[in-house]
């Protein structure tokens, strides 16, 4: 099956113009609607109660009431999982009210439990979680990079190509051991052989276009 990507805009604006791939289908949620109409793209869906946008888009929308248990930024990647996406770009995730950045942090992890990769992106940050695998870093790359436990224990943690090494490591959800590694200008590697891991780094460490699916030649 070939991965598609599903960008996902939230109601807080990202640092920077972001660069949608071509042919990824683009929700807003909510209040990222506003953020679209200012970058000048119509979103092929617009999902959720809208009561940060104040009004109901035109288009094609999927309409939720205020009273519900998925936040707004969940139900579009509801909507992208049912079209069979497989790789999601979250911009306007970060920021504003902190208890939101937590759940978009978790939606990471709900988004691996569900057999997709997911990227939230800004404040100068990029974070994913990735469950019993691996993640690559080409060298040389800038800045820092932080890792934790996410959803209980992740054993069998190797870092590699970093400041500071670990092999066969497991880390805790009650001690931040992973936090404020550094890249050495060397390929990197993350491993985590059981359990799942929230991985941050600098956004400019690496081009999301490392992360995305690649043409078949």
């Amino acid at each position: 099956m070939s991965q598609s990507v599903c960008c996902i805009f939230g109601a807080f604006p990202p640092d920077d113009p972001p660069a949608i791939p071509d042919g990824a289908f683009v929700i807003a949620a909510d209040g990222g609607y506003r953020t679209l109409r200012e970058l000048g793209r119509k979103p092929d869906l617009s999902v959720g109660d809208f009561d940060s946008l104040g009004f109901t888009p035109e288009g094609p929308v999927v309409r939720h009431p205020v009273e519900k248990d998925d936040t707004d930024m969940l139900l579009a990647v509801r909507e992208g999982l049912a079209r069979g996406c497989t790789v999601f770009l979250l911009y306007g995730g970060v920021g504003g009210r902190l208890d939101h950045t937590i759940a978009n942090l978790q939606t990471l992890l709900f988004l691996r439990r569900h057999g997709a990769h997911g990227f939230l992106i800004g404040g100068g940050m990029t974070a994913t979680v990735i469950t019993d695998e691996a993640l690559r870093f080409p060298g040389p790359s800038p800045g820092t990079l932080s890792v934790f436990a996410f959803g209980g224990e992740a054993r069998g943690v190797t870092l590699e190509g970093l400041y500071y090494p670990l092999s066969g490591y497991t880390l805790t959800s009650s001690f931040p051991l992973g936090v404020s590694n550094s890249f050495t200008g060397a390929d990197a590697l993350i491993r985590v052989e059981n359990g799942s891991l929230l991985v941050l780094w600098d956004s400019a460490a690496c081009r999301m276009e490392h992360f995305l699916p690649r043409k078949e030649s």
